[in-house]
């Protein structure tokens, strides 16, 4: 009890200083045991937490293991809904109550932060009419004005992006590697934007944030520096990824200081946030707080497991801006990796293919788990 007493303002005043320097905190992750403990309420009370994201991995974790869900199942089982149903009521209930709770922070921000992501259906990923119909749909589930759809930067949920913005739906765009992906979603957001100014929606409304995943680019290009083994070689090992997101950043700050966006930001538009996702690092040798507190920049939101939080709250040295002084820098380490053979392109290529494949096994398992707990009631749900 005194250890909890003696660190509690510690983990305040660090967390609290992140969020100063404009870094909004988003938990990644979801369940409905978070909602009805209060836990989820208790984060945002004393933790800054200003936000939820979730994926598909997020809701197989939580709902495969069927506690907290079992009455509603049952209730599924006897209206005699299809897996994918019972897995969509599932999904948009917990989301509605996590945006129920942070309609507080939502409200606060005039509708910044105080959002719950919940994502289209990953086997979609590569069909663009069928994720911009699974998007309509997911917000008319959810029916909260807090809801982000997570739609994935393939480069067929790019036109999905623009029509959804276009809609007067708030996005965030999910599964970004590369630098040249990320500048195809603004320019998608800013589209999406004239659409709906054309079609004479209120700009101030739709928000978005476009995530931008971390620590798997340095998981991918370590290994391939510890293969190369020399000096050099080793000695790159954790830079790319920070090397990367600040790039991105950079890249933002270009295309949110253009004429095009002026021109929107003059009806009221929202900037479109760079939020830096899968930030608890994948090597134990590297400190856990790394991708927090080297990507610290205003504007953007930083969306961490609960593990992370808890590192940062205790661990973080938040220092102020540790983005834009080092553009040039990030530039020379990418190409110091490229220089060693190590393609930039095959890299971050391969990272989407594997993230898309990733969710979608998250899926299909999770649609498996619901299906045995239906029929364990006795109702066939196919």
């Amino acid at each position: 009890m005194n250890t909890v007493t003696t660190e509690a303002p510690a983990t305040a005043e660090t967390l609290q200083r992140l969020s100063d320097a404009g870094v909004s905190i988003w938990l990644d992750d979801l369940s409905r045991g978070r909602i009805t403990t209060g836990n989820l309420a208790e984060l945002i009370a004393t933790k800054n937490v200003v936000g939820v994201t979730t994926n598909p991995s997020i809701f197989q974790a939580a709902i495969g293991s069927g506690e907290g869900y079992e009455e509603q199942l049952t209730d599924l089982a006897v209206r005699g809904v299809t897996v994918d149903e019972a897995v969509r009521m599932m999904t948009t209930a917990d989301v509605r109550d996590a945006a129920d709770i942070l309609r507080p922070v939502y409200d606060a921000t005039a509708g910044r932060d105080g959002r719950v992501s919940i994502e289209v259906d990953p086997r979609l990923a590569h069909d663009t009419t069928a994720t911009i119909a699974e998007a309509k749909q997911l917000a008319w589930l959810v029916d909260r004005p807090n809801v982000m759809i997570k739609i994935p930067a393939t480069k067929a949920g790019l036109p999905a992006i623009t029509e959804v913005i276009g809609l007067g739906i708030s996005v965030n765009v999910t599964l970004i590697f590369s630098l040249e992906r990320y500048r195809e979603v603004m320019d998608a957001y800013l589209a999406g934007l004239e659409k709906a100014k054309a079609r004479g929606l209120d700009l101030s409304l739709i928000h978005s944030v476009a995530s931008f995943f971390v620590s798997r680019v340095d998981s991918e290009i370590d290994k391939r520096l510890t293969v190369l083994g020399t000096d050099e070689a080793l000695a790159l090992k954790g830079k790319a990824a920070l090397a990367n997101a600040r790039l991105a950043y950079e890249a933002y700050e270009d295309v949110f200081s253009s004429d095009r966006w002026t021109a929107l930001e003059t009806a009221s538009a929202n900037k479109q946030r760079p939020l830096w996702a899968s930030t608890g690092v994948k090597d134990p040798a590297y400190k856990d707080t790394l991708y927090v507190d080297e990507l610290v920049a205003p504007g953007t939101v930083n969306t961490m497991p609960e593990a992370t939080l808890d590192a940062t709250a205790a661990r973080g040295e938040i220092t102020g801006d540790t983005v834009t002084s080092r553009y040039e820098q990030a530039r020379a380490d990418l190409a110091a990796v490229e220089a060693l053979g190590i393609s930039y392109d095959e890299v971050v290529q391969q990272l989407e293919d594997e993230a898309v494949a990733k969710f979608d096994v998250a899926w299909v398992q999770l649609l498996d788990a619901v299906a045995k707990s239906l029929d364990s009631k006795g109702v066939d749900a196919s």
